[in-house]
């Protein structure tokens, strides 16, 4: 229930989860944001912030959450902050057999909206599987939400249904190991939508105002929970794709492969992350465990994209980390340098330019499955078990360890939706002056 009432306010905003999503309008030039008060995409595109959030530092269960808000269902997507409003996705019942898009106030954590879908694909509800797991879009007339059970729907800002396309009509049943996690992504015009599943995946370029197909390609055909990302590559975007052994690059307006680049492992389920033109980062982990710390270091690091002079493209690694692995949280941009966490929560900060390695700490945090947040001199760490770290981006220390719930174990889970002991964090979106935390029924309103 709603802890405090605030004034209404329209946030600046970034976000970082466990499922992904990309730009609210792509120029000549590339992606820029078209309106700064709407959350433009997932992870905010892998763009830094341009300025400092007021944003808290110190939170604990009894201290410093504004409110929290339950959430039909269970999910793993990102909220999102956009028309003066938080919107989240979720599934209920016992093969997933609904979809829910729910949307609350920023102010107070009321429930504004809520549309209910039917699922084309029901599976079994477990935690081995997605569970809405795909972050939405936010765009100028609302929201647009892809369903990993094949649903893609258009919601205006207050509530009302724009369009709706059942992709399993379309082009057939959805099967995927352990389900589907890629996130929307978006140019001016169209949306794109990634079914990277286990028999014949592929992309879709979809008419943003009305739902209609615009283009079709074979996806990559390799294991991914990634999503795609629109990356400048001589001041025009390229749509990339990462899956386990794969990146590829495509024409966002036709669906052409521009390039492909397999010089790679493990890169499974981080998102390219942009660094400025013809750059990105790339995040791998060490696989499922079998193989020691460290050895996977070699896929994780900063590629360029290259134009040829035939006017192919081509792709390569401008540096390769030497001991640095990721884990679902994908690599960002802080500072000068490219911020790194692994599966046991040290973070490495690794020199942007050189590739060389400039700090490796332990965080109470612990492994992450969102993506951190830098703000300003400070990054935000995520842990899956619950810990928030904040970290001096300055001198590496470590300046609040926060939770929201209790240490696990310590009570029961909330709504009875968790399948597990133990919340979860999936995600998080800075709405300054709140830092909203998502985990898998509840939402976390943090406010100093």
């Amino acid at each position: 229930m709603p802890r405090t009432r605030h004034f209404a306010l329209m946030p600046t905003v970034l976000a970082a989860g466990f499922g992904a999503v990309t730009a609210f309008a792509v120029l000549a030039n590339g992606p820029v944001l078209a309106d700064t008060s709407v959350w433009p995409e997932f992870q905010n595109g892998g763009q830094p912030q341009p300025d400092k959030l007021d944003l808290p530092l110190h939170w604990t269960p009894e201290a410093n959450i504004a409110w929290t808000a339950s959430i039909p269902g269970y999910g793993q997507s990102a909220p999102i902050v956009a028309h003066d409003q938080i919107v989240v996705t979720s599934t209920s019942g016992e093969n997933k057999d609904s979809y829910h898009v729910c949307s609350y106030e920023i102010e107070s954590g009321k429930p504004k909206w809520q549309i209910d879908l039917a699922n084309p694909s029901p599976f079994k509800n477990s935690s081995m599987v997605s569970r809405a797991a795909p972050t939405a879009v936010a765009t100028q007339q609302g929201f647009i939400a892809f369903f990993e059970g094949g649903i893609l729907v258009s919601v205006s800002a207050t509530g009302e249904r724009q369009w709706e396309k059942n992709l399993v009509d379309q082009f057939g049943e959805i099967e995927a190991r352990h389900g589907l996690a890629a996130s929307l992504t978006q140019d001016a015009e169209r949306i794109f939508v990634w079914v990277e599943r286990s028999e014949d995946p592929y992309l879709v370029a979809m008419d943003k105002q009305s739902g209609d197909l615009v283009w079709k390609v074979a996806g990559l055909g390799t294991t991914s929970w990634a999503s795609p990302r629109l990356i400048s590559v001589d001041h025009k975007p390229h749509l990339v794709c990462s899956g386990s052994g794969k990146i590829v690059g495509l024409n966002p307006t036709t669906g052409e492969r521009l390039w492909e680049f397999t010089d790679i492992a493990n890169n499974s389920s981080c998102t390219p992350m942009p660094v400025g033109e013809n750059l990105f980062l790339i995040g791998a982990s060490d696989g499922r465990g079998e193989t020691s710390g460290g050895s996977g270091a070699a896929s994780n690091g900063l590629v360029e994209v290259t134009k040829q002079a035939d006017g192919s493209f081509q792709a390569a690694f401008k540096w390769q980390a030497k001991k640095a692995t990721s884990t679902f949280g994908s690599p960002v941009v802080a500072g000068n340098t490219a911020a790194i966490v692994n599966r046991t929560g040290v973070l490495y900060r690794i020199d942007l330019e050189s590739g060389d390695q400039v700090s490796m700490d332990r965080v109470s945090a612990g492994g992450i499955w969102a993506t951190p947040i830098v703000n300003g001199d400070v990054i935000y760490v995520f842990g899956h078990k619950g810990t928030t770290s904040v970290i001096s981006l300055t001198n590496g220390d470590e300046v609040a360890k926060n939770r929201c719930w209790a240490e696990a174990g310590d009570e029961a889970p909330a709504n009875g939706n968790e399948t597990t002991s133990a919340k979860v964090l999936y995600a998080a979106a800075a709405a300054s002056p709140y830092l909203i935390i998502r985990s898998g029924d509840e939402l976390f309103a943090i406010k100093n």
